[in-house]
């Protein structure tokens, strides 16, 4: 028989320090979860195949302020170029963010979040409204997000960061 030493410890930390609060967060629920995976796969399949960069997923702290701001996004893509920013955790500012909004987090991802994305001018920051079958793509731009592409229930969604990402909504968030 074979003995190990290490101890596995399972549990993961889903706290945020939120301007400057610890908030902490519940673990998501399965169909977040499933929505989650969907879009990993598909982003993972897209950028390892290009070479363009890396795509986390959460529980993955985004430190943009030690003491203030250590987010957790559900998804993160990191360009190739910007690499030095993955560290033990992420320090320092993604090049695309991803918050699936479920019940209870609406205020936290669609302003509170947004908000601080927006500060930190994240290029680009996606919320994804599983309920509502919509996925929105924002851009920094000029000191604010503005709507690059979304759609709703049907269509196609882009990023203008991950070029030439692009992809039916329906494959997300139907069974």
């Amino acid at each position: 028989m074979i003995t190990s030493n290490i101890l596995l410890d399972n549990s993961f930390d889903l706290t945020e320090i939120i301007n400057g609060d610890e908030v902490m967060g519940p673990s998501p629920f399965f169909k977040h979860q499933d929505v989650l995976n969907k879009l990993n796969i598909l982003l993972s399949l897209y950028v390892n195949n290009k070479g363009i960069g890396k795509v986390c997923i959460s529980p993955l702290d985004v430190i943009f302020e030690d003491g203030i701001n250590r987010l957790q996004p559900d998804l993160i893509f990191i360009k190739k170029e910007n690499m030095a920013i993955a560290q033990d955790w992420i320090r320092g500012v993604p090049d695309m963010v991803c918050e699936i909004v479920s019940t209870g987090s609406v205020a936290k991802d669609t302003i509170t979040k947004k908000e601080i994305y927006e500060r930190y001018r994240v290029p680009e920051y996606w919320i994804v409204i599983q309920e509502l079958k919509t996925i929105e793509v924002l851009v920094f731009a000029n000191d604010s997000y503005k709507i690059f592409s979304i759609a709703e229930g049907e269509g196609v969604v882009q990023s203008k960061i991950i070029e030439g990402l692009e992809f039916e909504i329906q494959s997300i968030f139907n069974n």
